[in-house]
C-alpha cells in the first residue's frame, strides 16, 4: 500500500464538491423548470424561466455545494488519517 500524502486531500475534495454542486444544480433546475411550466400552464400565463435559475436552482446548488464540501472534507481527513495509521502498522510488520 503506498504511503498517503496530504496534498491529495484538496484535489479530491474540490473535485467531489464541483461534481456534487453541478449535479445538484442540474437536478434542481430540472424540477424548477417543470414546476414553473406546470404552474404557468395552470395560471394561463407565459412561464418566466428566470425564476427557476435565480430563486430555486442557484440557492439550492450553493447550499448543496457547501454541505458536500464539509462532508467530503471530513471524510477525506478521516480516510487520510486511517491510511496513514495502517501504512505505519504495515511498515512495522
Amino acid at each position: 500500500m503506498p504511503r498517503p500524502h496530504w496534498y491529495g486531500i484538496p484535489v479530491r475534495v474540490a473535485l467531489l464538491t464541483f461534481l456534487g454542486t453541478l449535479l445538484s444544480f442540474s437536478a434542481s433546475l430540472l424540477f424548477a423548470i417543470l414546476g414553473t411550466v406546470i404552474l404557468s400552464a395552470l395560471r394561463g400565463v407565459h412561464p418566466d424561466m428566470r425564476l427557476a435559475y435565480r430563486h430555486v436552482a442557484l440557492p439550492v446548488a450553493i447550499a448543496a455545494g457547501s454541505i458536500i464540501f464539509v462532508f467530503s472534507l471530513v471524510h477525506e481527513i478521516r480516510y487520510f488519517r486511517q491510511s496513514k495509521t495502517l501504512s505505519a502498522i504495515e511498515r512495522m510488520s
